[in-house]
Formats: C-alpha cells, sequence, structure tokens
C-alpha cells in the first residue's frame, strides 16, 4: 500500500463487493461502485451508479402488509465492457474474472488523481495470452461525465477480438441481501437508440417519483481502420455496441468510452437525454478528460490538506477520498443531504439520518459552502417537519430520523433480523434528538465559517422551531420538580421500550435531554444577539411570542437527568435493568456487536439488560469540551465533576457491544481526555472499520461516511481539542503518542488555507496573506493574535 495508492493482488471472490464499495469513484453528482465492467450483478459482483437525491419509491408485501419504502435509485449501469477471442462460429467464451482463463488479476485506486486502474492477464482455451489494462474515472471538474479506457494487447499472436460496449438498464436495487423480499424495481420505459457516429443512448424514469434519466456513451477504438468503427445491436433495456479489433503481438489497442449522465433534477436543460448526448459528443479525448480531472483533484487535495504519517495517514487519506466523492463542491448546487452510506450502495436505502453530525465539523472549515448546502436541504424540509410536529400533536419543528426527497418520516415500520428470519416492529423514528443534531450542525457551520448571514435568517428559523419543540414536548413533574421528555429513543438504538412494555420509548434520555437544554439555550442566545431589525423580522415569520422566550430558558434549567450508582444514567431507569451474561453470548455466538439480533433470535430482547449498541451518553463528551459539558449541568442544576464523568464512561465501556462503526469513533475521542492510554485502541477500530470491514459484511453495502469524516474530525478537532467559539480558534491538545505529529490546513473566517501543525509541547500556525482579519488563536493560558501572512509558534502549557 502506498500512501496515495491502495492496491489489491489477486481475485477473491468472497471480498469483491467489499472491494467495489472501496474502490467507488464519485464526484458529489454521482457515483459507481468499483465492480468489473464485464461483470453482471449477482452473489459476487453488484455494479451500481447513484445520483445523489434520485429517489423513487414503491410499495411491498411484507409480512402481511402492505409496506412503502423510498430508495435511492440504482441508475442504469454505464460500465458494461466485455471482450472474447473472435471465432468464426462466434461461441468463443467471453472472459470473466470468474472465468478459468484468469491468471493474473490487480486493482489499484489512486487518490490523488481520483482513478482505478485494473491489470488483467487471461489465457484462452487454446493458449493465447491477453493482457488487459483499464482505467476509468468519474470526472470531478465536469459532474457529468465519466471514462472507461481499456488496452488490449496480444501475447505472441495475431488475430481479432470481439468487444461488447453497452448501457444497460436492466438493472434493480438488490445490493442488499435482507431488501430482496422489498419491490426493487424502480426503472421504467427503458428505451436505447444511436446518436453521433460511435454514439448510443439510454433514457428511461423512475416509478412514482418520474425522475427522467438520459445516458449516452461514445466508443472509440484508437489507430484501427474506419471498418473497426462500432456498430449497434440493441436489445431491450440495453444499448448495445458490437466492436471487432484487430490485435498484432505485442502492440496495444486502447478502446475509450466516455459516458454522460443527466437526470430531470438537472438545471438549466430541458431534456436529459439531449442533454447527455450533447455532452457526450462534445466531450473532449481522453488525455484532455483525465488532466483536466486530476486538476480538480488537486484543488481539493489542498483545500482538505491533510499530514498525517504512516499507516493512519494511508487510510485518512482514503476517508477523505470517500467523502469529497459523496460531498464535493458540487453538491453545493443540489438539494440533497448527508446519505449515511455515501453514494457507495443501498443500505439503508441512501437516507439521511444524523450522521451529518460526524460530517459537517470537518467540512466547515475546508468546504463550507458544501456544508450551507447541506443545511439548506433541511432548511427546505422546515416546513414538513412542522407539519410532522403538528400531525403528532406538537409545536415547532419535529425532522424525521430518516429523510429522503421531500422531508416526510422514511423510516421503516418493519426490518428484517437476518439471524431469525423474522420480520420486527421499527421504533428508531422515536429518535428526535436528529432535531438537536440539526441545531448543532446549523450553530457550529456559523461559528467556523462566520457566515452571520444565515445565522440571522435561515439558521435563526430552524433554531427557533427545533427549540420550540423541545419547549412543547417537555412536560413538568411536580414531583420531581423538573421537566421531563417522555416516549423517545436515544442514540444506542437497541433500547426501543422498557422491559414487558406494550408501548414503545423510554423516558429522559439522558443525551436528548440535555442536548435539548443545550438547543433552547443556544436559541435564546441567537434571539438576544439578533440584531433588531432582524429580531423583529423573526418574531413576525415565526409567531414567536416573548412568553415563549420565558419558557425556554425555564426548560433549559431544569430539564431532568437521571443519575444511578454515581453515574448518568442513559434513561430513567436504566440501572434497574438486568445485567448482561456477556461472556456466555460470547462463547455462544462469538460476534456479538449486533446483539439485538442475537438476543431476539434467542427469543430475548435488549430491553431487559444493560447494553449498548453504540455511544449514548457518552455522546456528550464528543459534541463538547469538559468545560461546556461541566457548564451545561450546571445550568440544569447538576455538577458534573471529573470523576463523576469519569466512572460514567468506565461504567458504559463495560456495557457497550459497538454495533455500530460510530462507536470506535466516539470512544476513542471521550478517551483521549479521560483514559489516553486506552483511547488509540478505539481510534484504530474508527479507522479500520471500513477497510476491514469490522461490522461483517456491512461495508460492501455502502462505506460508513458518519464515522470516515468523523476519523477526520478526530485529528482536526479532537486530538487539538480546537474549537471554534465566540470569534476565536481555541486549543486544549491531547498528546498522543501513537500521532506525536501532525498537520492540516483549514478555511476559516474567510481566511483560505490557515495551516495548523501539531508536534510535542508545540503548535504552530500559518495563515497566508489576504485582505482577511487576523485570527485570534485562544489556549488555556493565553490568547495570541495573529495577522494575515503570519506565523506563530505557540510552545504548549504542560499538563
Amino acid at each position: 500500500m502506498h500512501e496515495w495508492i491502495w492496491t489489491y493482488e489477486g481475485y477473491d471472490p468472497a471480498r469483491e463487493r467489499l472491494r467495489e464499495a472501496l474502490c467507488t469513484l464519485g464526484n458529489g453528482y454521482f457515483a459507481t461502485r468499483g465492480s468489473a465492467p464485464e461483470c453482471t450483478a449477482d452473489e459476487t459482483h453488484y455494479p451500481g451508479t447513484y445520483a445523489a437525491g434520485c429517489y423513487n419509491r414503491l410499495t411491498s408485501s411484507v409480512a402481511g402488509r402492505q409496506v412503502e419504502n423510498e430508495d435511492m435509485v440504482n441508475l442504469p449501469n454505464w460500465l458494461p465492457l466485455r471482450f472474447r477471442m473472435h471465432t468464426a462460429d462466434g461461441d468463443a467464451p467471453w472472459f470473466t474474472p470468474d472465468s478459468p482463463a484468469l491468471r493474473e488479476h490487480r486493482q489499484s485506486l489512486d487518490l490523488r488523481a481520483g482513478t482505478l486502474e485494473r491489470n488483467l492477464r487471461y489465457v484462452s482455451e487454446d493458449g493465447r495470452g491477453l493482457t488487459v489494462r483499464q482505467l476509468r474515472l468519474v470526472h470531478m471538474g465536469d459532474p457529468h461525465l465519466a471514462l472507461l479506457r481499456t488496452q488490449f494487447t496480444a501475447e505472441g499472436w495475431s488475430g481479432d477480438i470481439e468487444v461488447e460496449v453497452a448501457l444497460d438498464g436492466a438493472v434493480t436495487n438488490s445490493g442488499v441481501a435482507r431488501y430482496r423480499q422489498l419491490n426493487g424495481n424502480h426503472l421504467v420505459h427503458v428505451n436505447a437508440g444511436d446518436g453521433e457516429p460511435d454514439t448510443v443512448w439510454l433514457r428511461c424514469r423512475t416509478t412514482t417519483s418520474d425522475i427522467r434519466i438520459g445516458m449516452a456513451a461514445r466508443t472509440v477504438a484508437q489507430d484501427g481502420p474506419d471498418d473497426e468503427r462500432a456498430h449497434t445491436a440493441h436489445e431491450p433495456l440495453r444499448s448495445v455496441q458490437l466492436l471487432r479489433l484487430s490485435l498484432s503481438a505485442g502492440v496495444t489497442r486502447t478502446v475509450d468510452k466516455t459516458v454522460a449522465l443527466h437526470t430531470s433534477h438537472d438545471p438549466a436543460i430541458s431534456d436529459p437525454l439531449h442533454a447527455a448526448v450533447d455532452r457526450v459528443r462534445r466531450a473532449p479525448g481522453f488525455e484532455e478528460l483525465l488532466e483536466s480531472h486530476r486538476t480538480a483533484w488537486r484543488q481539493l487535495w489542498r483545500r482538505g490538506e491533510l499530514d498525517v504519517p504512516g499507516e493512519a495517514g494511508s487510510i485518512l487519506r482514503l476517508h477523505l477520498f470517500h467523502v469529497l466523492q459523496t460531498l464535493s463542491p458540487h453538491t453545493a448546487d443540489l438539494d440533497v443531504g448527508v446519505p449515511a452510506r455515501g453514494l457507495h450502495g443501498e443500505a439503508y436505502r441512501g437516507h439521511i439520518f444524523w450522521d451529518e453530525l460526524f460530517v459537517l465539523p470537518y467540512l466547515n472549515l475546508h468546504f463550507p459552502e458544501v456544508s450551507r448546502a447541506l443545511l439548506m436541504y433541511r432548511y427546505r424540509r422546515l416546513e414538513q417537519a412542522r407539519l410532522l410536529a403538528r400531525d403528532a400533536g406538537h409545536s415547532g419543528a419535529m425532522y424525521p430520523w430518516q429523510s429522503g426527497s421531500d422531508g416526510r418520516e422514511e423510516t421503516q415500520e418493519l426490518h428484517l433480523n437476518p439471524r431469525s428470519g423474522r420480520w420486527l416492529p421499527d421504533h428508531s423514528r422515536l429518535q428526535h434528538h436528529v432535531g438537536s443534531a440539526i441545531a448543532y450542525n446549523v450553530w457550529q457551520y456559523c461559528e467556523g465559517s462566520g457566515d452571520a448571514e444565515f445565522l440571522h435568517t435561515k439558521g435563526a428559523e430552524m433554531l427557533t422551531q427545533i427549540a420550540r419543540f423541545w419547549a412543547g414536548f417537555a412536560t413538568y413533574d411536580e414531583e420531581l420538580q423538573r421537566y421531563r421528555i417522555r416516549g423517545v429513543v436515544g442514540p444506542d438504538e437497541y433500547h426501543e421500550a422498557y422491559p414487558d412494555s406494550v408501548e414503545p420509548g423510554l423516558d429522559d434520555n439522558a443525551y436528548t435531554n440535555v442536548t435539548a437544554a443545550w438547543v433552547l439555550a443556544r436559541a435564546l442566545e441567537m434571539v438576544r444577539e439578533l440584531p433588531e431589525p432582524r429580531r423583529r423580522e423573526l418574531y413576525e415569520r415565526t409567531s414567536l411570542e416573548r412568553g415563549e422566550l420565558a419558557r425556554w430558558d425555564d426548560v433549559s434549567r431544569r430539564l431532568y437527568v437521571p443519575f444511578h450508582a454515581g453515574v448518568i444514567s442513559q434513561f430513567h431507569g436504566y440501572g434497574d435493568l438486568a445485567e448482561l451474561d456477556w461472556d456466555g453470548l460470547r462463547a455462544r455466538h462469538g460476534d456479538i456487536r449486533r446483539l439485538d439480533r442475537v438476543l431476539e433470535a434467542e427469543d430475548d430482547t435488549v430491553n431487559r439488560y444493560q447494553a449498548s449498541k453504540q455511544a449514548d451518553v457518552l455522546m456528550l463528551g464528543y459534541l463538547f469540551s469538559p468545560t461546556e459539558l461541566g457548564g451545561l449541568f450546571e445550568r440544569l442544576g447538576y455538577d458534573l465533576d471529573d470523576d463523576t464523568w469519569h466512572r460514567t464512561v468506565d461504567y458504559y465501556l463495560k456495557r457497550t457491544s459497538h454495533g455500530s462503526t460510530l462507536s470506535g469513533l466516539v470512544h476513542g475521542w471521550v478517551l483521549a481526555r479521560v483514559r489516553r492510554e486506552d483511547a488509540w485502541t478505539y481510534c484504530r477500530e474508527a479507522l479500520e472499520g471500513d477497510i476491514a470491514d469490522l461490522q461483517g459484511g456491512t461495508t460492501e453495502e455502502g462505506v460508513h461516511l458518519g464515522a470516515m469524516a468523523g476519523t477526520l474530525d478526530l485529528v482536526q478537532r479532537g486530538l487539538t481539542g480546537m474549537d471554534t467559539r465566540g470569534g476565536a480558534l481555541w486549543f486544549d491538545p491531547v498528546p498522543s503518542p501513537e500521532l506525536s505529529e501532525y498537520g492540516f490546513s483549514i478555511r476559516y473566517h474567510g481566511n483560505w488555507g490557515v495551516r495548523v501543525r501539531m508536534r510535542p509541547g508545540e503548535l504552530h500556525i500559518g495563515v497566508p496573506a489576504s485582505h482577511e482579519s487576523p485570527i485570534e488563536v485562544r489556549l488555556s493560558d493565553r490568547a495570541v493574535t495573529v495577522e494575515p501572512g503570519e506565523s506563530r509558534l505557540m510552545m504548549l502549557p504542560e499538563e
């Protein structure tokens, strides 16, 4: 493994789908999995192409019920290109990696250039050798273009080969095994045709969202006679071009396939098919496209500069690569959110969860225009969130746990346990803390970017309506003399109800209550600090009454946080649950990360036990610095000293199964400040979560984008203790023996390319020359102002 190149030697069918996900290429507009162009979907291979925000809704019959689901649609496959030896009868087998003809297989993902290279060697039944080199890209400069170059070299023989190039509309959503009982036929009215010479096209539309899709391909064989020009042989649902390529021993022949994709969601076009045909006709040749693509990637790498040595640095670059392929500057022009599994597969149906909580903190300081666009996705659905709240009998805005195209609740009502084969009720829609995550992201974006205009307008409206929801959702308990939030599910997700209860939901999830208090406090601060004309507009636009502010203040100071045994309780009554026989379960089942499935298959439930899927209470230590968290508890009337917090961390560490890739990330972050000697174990798990597929078969269904972005932020903010607060950059570094020296650049309040470098006992800040304002840097013992064009070396206080 080179620091910029991930190489896979040999062909391993058992891990092919994992490699397909990790070798996905994309540009923020669309992405294509790293599958072999000569293979169709089966148990080993799964070609998939997904355009951001392209959803469709279908109804399925499940367990005797009609269930509606919205999916991110698997679009027509633009990759197909297969080849075989030419014979008189045309019966030669097509070469595939699964055939006995394969002798060598090597695949290399070049992160710096944004390309995927495949090197293959086949030997036919009659002993003739054929080497094949393929280079593919999804263009980062022009978001509608992709390119596949295939080069053939005959080993010691001369003759012809046949090449079939296609656009395949016979695709379905079937990449996740547990969804295959659901309807996955999203595309209809698939038609194929010819365009300019060497060009074919395919068009179709989605069944219910009526998104029209146009795709065109230009295929050119280099250095060949005119009679080698491709001719068409279209099939139902497939646009097909056929070439007969003449090879001479040792001479390489090249076939270039340039593809354009448009949908009816695109601005400034009238018809996606016409736009695709026109774009591919005007597209330049291979060398020019490759160079402009590499230039676009160079610019991205400069803005996301990350200098971390060793294997950790290589993994972090891979993570950043996949974040940028899902959320690039092109995303700023789209109405899309953060798909939890990227544009890399069909898990979670491409839905938007709270994962932006782990993604935006990184983007805020590198690509703030992308963060703003992702927040605009939430703002455009604010009215729908208000309707959801109103329909449930609440005020304000109640954002859905899972979102898709239009902001309605997309969380499934049933989910399948693959261990037991049973369909079970799904109550995860009760995770109303997603609203607090959105409010947190608004605040963090505005602090990091200095975008006061957004905070004073759209951000203010979102904060107001989310605060209004929490103030109305909380009920007063006379006995406790405190407000309570009942009937919710926390980040743990495994606990959905009390033991033997027929009603779902839990009371006073600590994370939910504390973050609700934070939202209310920040909303109060925001309203009071608004310029007077804008404050008046906010009151008018949201019908905000001054009496509401008093309610917000009261609730933010008197929300109930349960404790037991000297630790914060995950929810009210958590300490009364039974202890779990962890050793016995591991002895019977081995890997018990998915504890919910393991216990349900034994006719049991996590609801009975003190156990968690992932960080829940400890998420508070991820979102808030120790000082800020202590201040939140003090505002609520609780004393959260270091001993109580450390006991709380130890308590939940022993009771967490880590059934999510986010779990290692959060625990590593928290332990870096509590129990440093154990922190890197969890940081390492977060780094390896996808490349090693630690969750057992989940990465092949799509990468875990929140965990990937979170590891970048672990270096950027977690280890440095960097915080954007009050118009200053705050630092409170945590020494890490495993990562003693590292650096990165950020964009802060208009200053581009601010360089931060950490060394043992040192912090170096460099601000490029500009006409922007100086940056105030704060450490625990002093404040330093760094002017544009200056660098400052600061010695860190000793621990």
